[in-house]
Formats: C-alpha cells, structure tokens, sequence
C-alpha cells in the first residue's frame, strides 16, 4: 500500500490530488500523519479526493488508526488514514 506523508504545512489540494492518482493506480493508498496540524490537512486531503473521484462512480472510506514511527531515533505515535474505494 502506497503511504503518504503528510505534514502541516502540506497543501491538502496537492496531497488530494495524488491520493486520487494512488486511488485510481493501486485501489488503497494510507496517508500518515504526526500532530494536530498534519492530521488536519491530512483529512481535508481526503474530503477533497472524494471530490476527486466521484465522476468515475468512486466513493471512498477512511479508516483511522495509530501507528508507530520512528524519526530521528525516536518513536513516536502517527494517525494513518487508510483510504479505499468503498
């Protein structure tokens, strides 16, 4: 499954737009986000694929979870958002 960093200064037009692209190539694709600001963007990229993707007859479902990441030799906890065609 394709993974997607997202962080809070990502622009949710740019990551919705290759979302769909992973949606229509692959099927799935997880998006992963550390931080209120990321998770934030990190949705919006998801409402906005929605939009994206409807004029093909594809609707989509996020399914959220934690998971854990390590950046710079720390853990840390990351929300993914896996997205697939419903």
């Amino acid at each position: 499954m394709e993974v997607l960093k997202v962080s809070s200064k990502s622009n949710p037009n740019a990551v919705a737009g290759a979302l769909a692209g992973y949606l229509r190539e692959k099927g799935s694709a997880e998006i992963q986000a550390i931080g209120a600001g990321a998770i934030n963007q990190a949705v919006k990229a998801v409402a906005i694929a929605r939009g994206f993707v409807a004029p093909s007859g594809m609707d989509l479902i996020c399914i959220p979870a934690f998971t854990d990441v390590e950046i710079d030799g720390e853990e840390r906890t990351a929300i993914k958002l896996i997205v697939e065609p419903r």
